[in-house]
């Protein structure tokens, strides 16, 4: 049995969907324990689309159960809209195949509106937020007034809570101008939905401890990417979770050794979506065919993502934070028109090498990229399955990135398609 964390170890948007997808019908249980929706990916099986936000990828396949764990901040409404549409799919959604932790924190109105009247109010600074009230939601959750799903299950304590929470909130709405959020209709809206959501509700971390017990394939689905995370990424331009894959444990409660292999999804390029650092940014003509080929636009908010070179320095940072054993190196036939491919090695920061990313965003801002530069192939990769075939340029650029982040390249994708993968190994099978 081997139990497995996929984590995004760039800005997100490295293609998580395609393979935690492939991995998902190799697997018993399906885990995703942070981030809320404003992650989101893509499936495409059977010529049918699939655009989830916060169910797990193995809702759309039959036989797994799917969890939302504890670590994950749920938006009520948005997860029974997102039933429905996955339905209308033909996707069964039960309590057999489907469960929420009791202890997952809710996102409410007011969370969605505090979240857009920040960013709103914060100009220049504004951090690139989805919108969605994940931040204010989590603030919440640490300041120990949060509304959580077992608190659905009583009228008198769902009231006790909202009264709790809301003095906070409509403290501060007061001092911004806005009008106070008023408790009665709020609680008449969740208790109106509260058996929609709580006949879905478990303690998870007992029945990840019986699955364990009955050997069962565990993945964890991470959301977002490990420069995004609240400790560890590029700060304040960060979601409000912990990325890393250490926090599948804690996310979902249970111990760091149900973790046995941690797959880092990494695209042969870069990109972000918002606001924050990115050293290796074009914003010439070759950003702009890295965007149109990769149709690098975000699943939730459509945003258009900023593109650069690969970021060796980045990756092989992350790699070493999250305790990464391989890499899943997406979009590689993204590169095939380019005369020359750069990755970059190290930084200069005030006329020094710097070979990791500083913690400061004003030296994140600063530091220029120093490249390697390597030939383009220049012929199509789109569909090969097999790493003879591929050019060989490719591949001497695949070994450079594998050598210089200290991390095997476990499997190659070379188009959208799920088959469209070269395996080098299989992390379940490892």
């Amino acid at each position: 049995m081997k139990n497995i964390v996929v984590v995004g170890s760039q800005w997100g948007d490295e293609g998580k969907g395609k393979i935690v997808d492939w991995l998902s019908e190799q697997a018993d249980v399906v885990i995703r324990f942070q981030g809320g929706h404003n992650a989101g990916h893509t499936l495409v099986i059977d010529g049918v689309t699939y655009k989830l936000r916060l169910l797990p990828s193995g809702i759309v396949r039959k036989n797994k159960v799917s969890i939302i764990g504890n670590g994950v901040v749920v938006d009520p409404w948005a997860l029974l809209e997102e039933i429905e549409e996955i339905k209308s799919k033909g996707v069964d959604v039960n309590i057999n195949n489907f469960i929420i932790s009791e202890a997952a924190n809710l996102i409410l109105p007011f969370h969605r509106e505090m979240d857009e009247i920040r960013e709103d109010a914060a100009g220049k600074s504004k951090i690139g937020t989805t919108r969605r009230g994940i931040g204010p939601a989590y603030e919440d959750k640490v300041g120990r007034r949060s509304i959580r799903v077992m608190d659905l299950r009583s009228e008198k304590n769902l009231d006790q809570r909202l009264e709790a929470v809301l003095v906070h909130h409509n403290a501060i709405r007061k001092g911004l101008g806005k009008k106070i959020f008023e408790k009665e209709q709020l609680k008449s809206d969740l208790l109106k939905i509260a058996p929609k959501i709580l006949q879905f509700s478990q303690p998870v971390w007992l029945k990840i401890d019986e699955f364990k017990k009955q050997k069962k394939r565990i993945l964890f689905e991470g959301a977002q990417g490990i420069l995004l995370d609240v400790d560890h990424g590029t700060y304040p331009y960060v979601t409000s979770s912990n990325t890393v894959a250490s926090s599948a444990a804690t996310g979902s409660g249970c111990g760091p050794n149900s973790i046995n292999y941690v797959l880092g999804i990494t695209k042969a390029y870069t990109t972000r979506v918002g606001e924050g650092p990115f050293p290796t940014e074009l914003t010439d003509d070759i950003g702009e065919l890295l965007g149109t080929r990769g149709k690098e636009f975000g699943t939730v908010t459509s945003r258009k993502r900023r593109c650069g070179w690969f970021d060796g320095v980045l990756v092989r940072q992350t790699i070493k934070i999250s305790g990464i054993d391989g890499i899943a190196l997406t979009k590689l036939d993204v590169l095939d028109e380019l005369d020359e491919i750069k990755m970059c090695v190290e930084y200069e920061l005030d006329e020094k090498k710097v070979d990791y990313l500083p913690a400061a965003v004003e030296d994140q801002l600063k530091i220029k990229p120093v490249y390697k530069i390597f030939p383009g192939w220049k012929t199509s990769t789109n569909g090969i399955k097999n790493m003879e075939a591929l050019p060989e340029n490719a591949k001497k650029y695949i070994y450079a990135v594998e050598d210089f982040i200290g991390a095997k390249v476990s499997s190659i994708s070379t188009s959208p398609e799920r088959e469209d993968t070269i395996l080098v190994e299989n992390p379940f099978d490892i």
